[in-house]
């Protein structure tokens, strides 16, 4: 039997807001929100252990919820019917889909990052900010089926539900890690995956880089770029040739014409 909550001033509901809103929250106890079934089945795709499943039994059927809580062959989450106003106080977006879920945090150590070929391609992010640039480069990565996502320096935790909700889910479809910038260069290095970054100085047309070989094309934010480390160690600097008026573009719409022109190379001339 499931439990029923009909108040929005239930002491369960504060504490889901608190998870919602703070990142000390979601670290101290390793858990996050997810909102809408799309994102909840993504998250349990990419092997999320979900905890709490909360539903409008208006909105949502109880078989697939009972689907959901049984997911990933672990002990089952627990389910809580929710009234429509209870999930109006704590759902983010403002589409009515009437889920939203508790789900366990993972550990995105550098060290536990692998590869299923040997020219992974990789995306890195260094010091990303704003949470719908990080969700607008984890749904190109998505797209691109790049084989890992890192974040060098992050400002903000991953299951910021601004990060779940701009990068549609895809939060949960990437390999992701993180680490120093340090720590990354050394790990590229380790793994013998050329380093190309993204920079205006001493750089190159990007498509006249072969990107076929392992590769990790990293980025900078748009206001300051990349950190003079990163420059220091670059296999090579790699530049959009712009044509218009300004010197630089969103960093989640350079990082789409990187990651795709090192795609097409892959697919048409194959090593």
């Amino acid at each position: 039997m499931f439990k029923q909550i009909t108040s929005p001033q239930n002491k369960e509901i504060k504490w889901l807001l608190q998870l919602q809103e703070k990142s000390r929250n979601r670290r101290k106890e390793r858990s996050f929100i997810v909102e809408g079934k799309r994102e909840v089945n993504l998250a349990i795709k990419g092997k999320y252990q979900p905890l709490h499943l909360y539903f409008v039994p208006e909105l949502v059927n109880f078989q697939e919820v009972v689907e959901m809580a049984k997911a990933n062959d672990r002990e089952a989450a627990e389910i809580t019917e929710i009234s429509k106003e209870v999930y109006d106080k704590i759902a983010y977006r403002g589409s009515t889909e009437g889920l939203i879920a508790v789900f366990q945090a993972i550990d995105h150590k550098l060290e536990n990052l692998s590869f299923e070929n040997d020219s992974p391609l990789i995306l890195v992010a260094e010091a990303p900010e704003k949470p719908g640039n990080i969700g607008a480069i984890l749904r190109t990565a998505d797209a691109a089926a790049v084989d890992a996502v890192i974040i060098a320096n992050p400002k903000t935790d991953f299951y910021n539900p601004n990060i779940i909700r701009s990068s549609v889910g895809c939060v949960f479809t990437n390999k992701i890690a993180t680490g120093t910038t340090s720590e990354i260069i050394d790990f590229l290095k380790k793994q013998k995956i050329e380093i190309y970054a993204a920079a205006l100085q001493a750089s190159k047309a990007y498509h006249d880089i072969n990107f076929k070989k392992a590769s990790a094309i990293v980025m900078g934010t748009e206001a300051t770029g990349l950190s003079e480390e990163w420059l220091a160690n670059s296999t090579q600097n790699i530049i959009i040739p712009m044509h218009g008026e300004i010197d630089s573009m969103n960093v989640s719409v350079a990082a789409g014409i990187l990651i795709f022109e090192a795609k097409r190379q892959r697919i048409i001339h194959p090593e």
